[in-house]
């Protein structure tokens, strides 16, 4: 009975065998007929392998140079990252330089500023010194003026003593005559005193005014140049000409306000000033 099923058991794994060695000569023929049949599929088939190869190809050689790209583009920047560093570095060392540098100027206007603030508090003591020191001056001036009298037949203007001759002579004598009395031929300072002359003169009268040294070149008595000026029209003219010697000024009583230039010899009375 063993032997027997050993025998079915081959029997069957016979027929398995041939019934798969005629299944695959099937597929197999099926296959030869199916080439035979479409031989176009087949080359369509291998046409697509050729296509996807050769896309392949070009995804893998536009990866490679983009890799290239990505490699060269890294290279640059790490060039680029240093230069930037040793710029930066340089930019900072310079900004340090510059603090340092800065800080000194910084104290030294910070000095000057408070050199300034006390120059000026200084200044405004000393104003105000010389306002108070001002105030008292013309204060012991008043009193000084209040008290101060000018010898008989001087008059006094402003704390000033003047003198109005009562005789005539020319411009030399006139002044010998004033610093005989300790005064000298007047200097006209200002517009007030000019209007106080023309208060006490009643005829042509000389004052300390002369070219003697330069023509043209008028000076006072004390040396001091002409500023204030009260001319008559079209003077001085040294008489017209150039050979006239017109080198000493009087006040003309036609108006005895204005000057004229005249012959230092000609006579007429003179006004003395005391001298400060």
């Amino acid at each position: 009975m063993f032997t027997l099923n050993i025998s079915c058991a081959a029997e069957l794994s016979s027929r398995k065998l041939s019934t798969s060695f005629h299944a695959m000569e099937e597929i197999y023929v099926n296959t030869e007929h199916l080439k035979c049949v479409n031989p176009t599929h087949s080359m369509n088939r291998t046409g697509e392998r050729s296509t996807k190869k050769s896309l392949y190809l070009v995804i893998i050689l536009c990866l490679s140079l983009l890799s290239v790209f990505l490699l060269a583009g890294l290279v640059t920047l790490g060039f680029l990252y240093r230069d930037s560093s040793e710029l930066l570095s340089a930019m900072n060392n310079q900004f340090s330089s510059m603090s340092e540098e800065r800080d000194p100027l910084n104290a030294n206007v910070s000095a000057m500023i408070d050199q300034i603030f006390s120059m000026t508090e200084e200044r405004d003591l000393l104003q105000a010194d010389l306002t108070e020191k001002t105030k008292e001056l013309e204060r012991l001036q008043s009193l000084f003026n209040q008290k101060k009298t000018c010898p008989t037949g001087w008059k006094m203007f402003s704390g000033v003593c003047y003198f109005l001759s009562g005789t005539s002579g020319i411009w030399d004598e006139a002044r010998r005559d004033c610093r005989d009395k300790g005064a000298d031929l007047v200097v006209i300072e200002s517009p007030e005193e000019q209007n106080f002359l023309t208060t006490i003169i009643n005829d042509n009268t000389w004052i300390g005014l002369t070219d003697n040294g330069m023509e043209g070149q008028w000076k006072w008595v004390d040396g001091t140049p002409l500023t204030l000026a009260n001319w008559a029209t079209n003077e001085p003219n040294n008489g017209g000409s150039l050979t006239s010697e017109e080198d000493c000024v009087h006040i003309r009583a036609e108006d005895q306000r204005t000057w004229n230039d005249i012959s230092c010899t000609a006579s007429m009375k003179w006004i003395c000033k005391e001298i400060p």
